[in-house]
């Protein structure tokens, strides 16, 4: 299986861990990922408030120098980014003129022939190959960790644009990570917003929001939360102290990309998938659960 791969501009930043043991657990299990040449930014974060064309064209930009490879999937970790390049294939299916117009920007006939892949679905596209590839490899032992998956507000909405699993309550990351051997509860926040884009603005509420989801996590017995998203990831990771002094609770929940978890069960040290850089330390946990910590 060979894939184009958009890594956006958070992988060699906030999102690195999801980069290392993305990378990792994809070269164990004979997943090819090709880096998109000339990658710009999508402008998520800031171009859809400032022009429709521009929005569009960036992400579309990106999807043409796919399309230059001829290559027909791309997976893009980023949720941000993920959901720009979903919007925008969508807006120019549904409006011929933008689309004339962007290809007018980026100077180049854009054919829309590149489907736009998150990182669970190509472990599910090649579901049967991976999860034979997963029995014959898998070292550790996971079914003592205890998780909860949380797949945030974005992934999955709005449904007619992302076409994600369910809406609201998708199943395919609790499949992939049973199919590793971990323990997978069922809960409440799956789909919640963690409150991660009013950080600056509206900290209370990020704080309630994110209250809310360790909460839910403690009372169904979760060990740890697993995400697929890197904001979701430094959010509900680096505030729990913060949410602690506020609602005077003891929260000390590790936050896993799911990728770190399949890692882990393919017995990668803990290094190589990012687990050190993590505000709160999950070595206990694993000492406990899964037995050493590999360095």
């Amino acid at each position: 299986m060979k894939y184009s791969y958009y890594p956006g501009c958070t992988f060699d930043s906030t999102g690195k861990e999801y980069d290392m043991s993305f990378k990792t657990v994809c070269s164990m299990l004979d997943i090819e990922l090709k880096e998109v040449k000339n990658w710009i930014c999508c402008g998520a974060s800031s171009a859809h408030l400032n022009s429709k064309l521009l929005f569009v064209s960036l992400s579309i930009k990106n999807l043409a120098e796919v399309e230059k490879e001829n290559l027909s999937e791309i997976v893009v970790p980023c949720i941000g980014c993920y959901s720009s390049f979903k919007k925008a294939i969508y807006e120019i299916e549904k409006n011929p003129k933008l689309k004339d117009n962007v290809c007018e920007v980026i100077d180049y006939p854009f054919q829309n022939k590149v489907k736009v892949l998150n990182p669970i679905e190509i472990f599910q596209n090649g579901n049967n190959i991976i999860k034979e590839k997963m029995k014959k490899i898998i070292k550790k032992d996971l079914s003592n960790l205890k998780i909860v998956c949380y797949y945030g507000c974005v992934l999955t909405r709005p449904a007619k644009i992302m076409q994600y699993d369910i809406c609201e309550y998708p199943v395919s990351m609790d499949e992939i990570l049973k199919n590793a051997g971990v323990n997978i509860l069922d809960w409440s926040y799956k789909t919640e917003c963690c409150g991660v884009s009013l950080n600056f603005t509206n900290p209370e509420i990020v704080l309630r929001l994110t209250n809310n989801i360790f909460e839910n996590a403690r009372d169904v017995g979760a060990d740890a939360i697993a995400v697929a998203c890197p904001l979701c990831h430094i959010n509900l990771d680096s505030r729990q102290k913060e949410v602690n002094k506020t609602y005077n609770k003891d929260y000390n929940i590790p936050i896993f990309y799911f990728t770190q978890l399949m890692g882990l069960g393919l017995g990668v040290g803990k290094k190589q998938l990012g687990l050190d850089t993590h505000f709160v330390n999950p070595d206990k946990l694993i000492k406990k659960s899964v037995a050493e910590v590999l360095e």
